[in-house]
């Protein structure tokens, strides 16, 4: 039956590009759809072309926003002599969700991966030499994923870092809050017991 219906058939195939969205969730996704009013309809419509055109990345730190420089960019009572590195926008919200950091960001857009022909030129990583010689930054967060492609980075961006006279700190990696140590994995105990503290 549902091989007849082209509409439905276009909408769960669009549904399906969408990362994380497979076959049985688009499915599902779409008979929501059907579900909603017109009106309901067009309200997602509008908010998916609406997001789309008025997005932009900022010229400064490469986070996504809708103005130009993005408005912590533009905060003037951020910590100017703190920029913290991060792979994607993502991590800007989880940061500023967060709520306890309050210096500036650099988005790399990305992480070296080798295997996925993504090196240093494919990253903003001559932007982030660019803002640190003109500014006057005394701190670099590294704050990128703990895993093979983020450490990489990590390194990469440290030997880059060297010439500067700044402090290069990476955030600490370890158990999360309520987690049990027999289901931690030797990676997240290794950098749990290398990131430990004095009480």
């Amino acid at each position: 039956m549902i091989g007849h219906i082209k509409p439905l058939i276009n909408l769960i195939g669009e549904l399906k590009r969408l990362p994380g969205i497979g076959p049985r969730s688009a499915e599902r996704i779409a008979y929501s759809i059907l579900d909603m009013d017109e009106e309901a309809v067009a309200g997602i419509g509008k908010a998916l072309m609406d997001a789309k055109i008025n997005i932009k990345r900022c010229p400064v730190c490469f986070s996504i926003t809708d103005e130009i420089p993005c408005r912590i960019c533009m905060d003037p009572i951020r910590d100017k002599s703190v920029i913290c590195v991060v792979e994607n926008a993502k991590d800007v919200i989880a940061l500023e969700k967060a709520g306890n950091y309050k210096g500036f960001y650099h988005v790399l857009e990305g992480s070296l991966s080798p295997g996925r022909n993504v090196g240093p030129d494919n990253l903003r990583m001559k932007e982030l030499l660019e803002r640190l010689d003109k500014g006057v930054f005394r701190e670099v967060i590294i704050a990128l994923n703990p895993n093979v492609e983020g450490e990489a980075t990590a390194m990469y961006l440290n030997m880059l870092l060297k010439p500067f006279s700044l402090k290069v700190t990476r955030i600490a990696h370890g158990l999360p809050i309520g987690g049990e140590l027999e289901f931690a994995d030797e990676m997240t105990l290794m950098y749990a017991f290398e990131d430990r503290k004095v009480l």
